[in-house]
């Protein structure tokens, strides 16, 4: 069991080497870098390429760990209680099941995506530490322990909103996706536009790279956001002579809005472009 690179998606082999360590060390994966860097993806294409399911629990600021488990419904209950409702007395009925405890009960070895687990509170990770260890939880309302028939491929995301806590670190294997570099990124863009011009990615990654060295650039591209500005650039059809080779304070590239998300950006490069054009004259 392990992983490479697939036909949709581009792994470097220090990427792969983590993924395979994790696996062999039955650890939860964690994954930093970059918004837009694959780290989602990475999950998805795991679980594709190892032919199983993959079930995602995606983090929000408000998601409590518990939440994972289970969650027991008491209003409901007192609800029905009150309305002679049949069942009522069971109280598994009332019992609504988390991703954890899906991932646990499945029948084959699943991949369970903890998507940007930065986005909760400082305490989620430590809440997580027991269950993520030894693979079950307790369930107080029937008096049971629910354990994993089959231990599930944890991978875990982070942004790097906040700093976990050590204890959880401990736990998992980590690794950061750099910032792909040009070959890598004409790897990635050959997987998805395997017949675009070459001339034209030449110029766009030029562009691309240009505006990521922008000096105090609020929000840099990334690589999501560069593939879909290659989508806008084939379906305009776009020559790769629009793009000639320029400094990137000289004009701002054309369907910016797939690069650039921030007023604040568009305002510095117009002031760039502006400042070089008074220059030149």
């Amino acid at each position: 069991m392990t992983f490479h690179s697939t036909d949709t998606y581009v792994a470097t082999a220090d990427l792969s080497l983590a993924v395979n360590a994790a696996i062999t060390l039955q650890r939860p994966l964690l994954i930093k870098g970059e918004p837009g860097t694959g780290k989602t993806l990475l999950a998805e294409e795991l679980a594709r390429s190892l032919q199983t399911r993959l079930i995602t629990w995606h983090i929000k600021s408000t998601t409590k760990a518990q939440q994972g488990l289970y969650e027991y419904d008491a209003v409901s209950r007192l609800r029905d209680s009150q309305l002679g409702v049949e069942g009522v007395h069971d109280v598994r009925n009332y019992l609504r099941k988390g991703k954890l405890w899906e991932a646990f009960e499945s029948g084959e070895r699943v991949v369970l995506l903890i998507d940007e687990i930065d986005k909760a509170d400082i305490e989620f990770p430590n809440d997580l530490l027991q269950e993520l260890d030894r693979m079950e939880f307790y369930v107080y309302e029937t008096d049971e322990t629910i354990s994993a028939r089959h231990r599930p491929i944890i991978i875990i995301t982070s942004n790097n909103e906040k700093e976990l806590p050590d204890a959880f670190l401990r736990r998992c294997f980590f690794h950061y996706i750099a910032f792909p570099d040009a070959e890598t990124l004409q790897q990635i863009v050959a997987v998805h536009f395997p017949d675009i011009e070459k001339a034209l990615v030449d110029k766009a990654l030029a562009m691309f790279f240009q505006l990521r060295d922008v000096p105090n650039i609020k929000k840099k591209p990334s690589t999501s956001e560069l593939i879909d500005w290659l989508k806008l650039l084939l379906a305009d059809r776009i020559p790769a002579s629009a793009l000639r080779e320029r400094d990137p304070g000289k004009a701002i590239p054309p369907l910016y809005g797939a690069l650039i998300k921030n007023e604040q950006d568009v305002q510095l490069l117009e002031r760039l472009a502006f400042m070089h054009r008074r220059q030149s004259r």
